[in-house]
């Protein structure tokens, strides 16, 4: 028997063209002979839809006039997604779920919330660590709790910004030197980020960053090498061998992620000693484990230039699975190829889902 597989994509999110990416990477790689595969996309306006069409189409956002209007019941007696259509309901069963949705409800345990009321597995982290991942300001009280290092951080909201502008650039001015970053909490994806190096440019990015979201961070900047490390598992994680960016921009901002192919350098593994390379690895799986983290999550580092101190940034729960994106790379150079990757990510699904199962009865 073929597991039935829902993949999800779109969403509302700023980050819906980065879905429709990864999702079509997936969708070309599963085993078609393992998985009965089911496109589940949704659209900026939140509508759910059954697409069977070509999976090129998704990659072009043209899949819509092909697919049926679908409807996801939170009930755990049904276990599916269905469609009616002329008065005919017609129900179509999910054994689990690869949500690839980036960014807010799809990332941040809203929709992992809706699959836990209709107990199906899902391809993700639970919903509190991925709630707490994507707020960067929890996920680095929790490191913080964990005494894993970081770049020095403060928080301003939306609503002080917008009365005193002005304040908060002196307050600003008077904790951190330039350059330094401005980041909307709850976006991931490098959306509405500012690397400020003057008061003008951290004016403009404090706006930005308001568009976004009502909470800000601002981070100091770490002089050194980007390193990202996937991690995979659920009670016992295991950490890819690192990866390095040298980034087409003055950092690997939205454009350069996933529209400036070719242009920033993407080293595999990263060029470092076996002891700095293991360094990162038990960092990467101890921030992991602090926020819970279980089936997968990228955890990207900063090696800062002077000192090789190691700082962890930030832990992203659904990573980007695009053909350049750095997750299953990792994972390819550590051994484990891009349709295994898959294999795993429902495996640990499954298991995850068996044990909360055993344990509620």
């Amino acid at each position: 028997m073929k597991l039935k597989v829902g993949v999800i994509f779109g969403g509302k999110s700023s980050e819906h063209e980065v879905s429709l990416m990864s999702a079509t990477s997936i969708l070309k790689v599963m085993d078609k002979n393992k998985y009965e595969v089911i496109p589940i996309g949704i659209t900026r306006e939140g509508e759910w839809y059954i697409y069977k069409g070509d999976f090129e189409k998704i990659l072009k956002d043209e899949w819509l006039p092909e697919a049926k209007k679908a409807y996801m019941p939170s009930d755990n007696g049904y276990k599916g997604i269905f469609t009616i259509e002329n008065g005919k309901v017609e129900k179509h069963e999910l054994d689990v779920v690869f949500p690839v949705l980036h960014g807010p409800n799809g990332e941040d345990g809203t929709i992992q919330g809706l699959f836990e009321l209709a107990g199906i597995p899902y391809v993700s982290c639970n919903v509190l660590s991925s709630s707490v991942a994507m707020d960067k300001v929890f996920t680095k009280r929790l490191l913080e709790q964990a005494g894993l290092p970081q770049a020095h951080y403060k928080v301003y909201m939306k609503n002080d910004i917008t009365k005193s502008l002005e304040q908060t650039i002196k307050d600003i001015e008077q904790n951190f030197e330039y350059p330094c970053f401005i980041k909307p909490a709850n976006l991931g994806s490098s959306v509405g980020i500012t690397k400020a190096h003057n008061e003008k440019e951290l004016a403009e990015g404090l706006k930005l960053a308001s568009k976004y979201d009502r909470k800000i961070l601002v981070e100091e900047f770490i002089e050194g090498r980007e390193i990202e490390c996937s991690v995979l598992g659920n009670d016992n994680p295991k950490a890819s061998l690192p990866g390095e960016i040298i980034p087409c921009n003055e950092f690997y901002d939205y454009q350069a992620k996933y529209f400036d192919e070719g242009k920033s350098r993407l080293l595999i593994p990263a060029p470092l000693s076996e002891e700095k390379t293991e360094e990162i690895k038990q960092l990467a799986v101890k921030a992991y484990k602090a926020l819970d983290c279980q089936i997968m999550a990228r955890v990207d580092v900063f090696l800062q230039k002077d000192t090789q101190k190691v700082y962890i940034n930030e832990l992203n729960t659904i990573p980007g699975f695009t053909k350049i994106s750095m997750y299953p790379k990792l994972w390819e150079a550590s051994g484990l190829s891009y349709s295994k990757l898959i294999d795993e990510l429902i495996r640990l699904s499954i298991e995850r889902f068996e044990e909360n199962r055993s344990q509620s009865i």
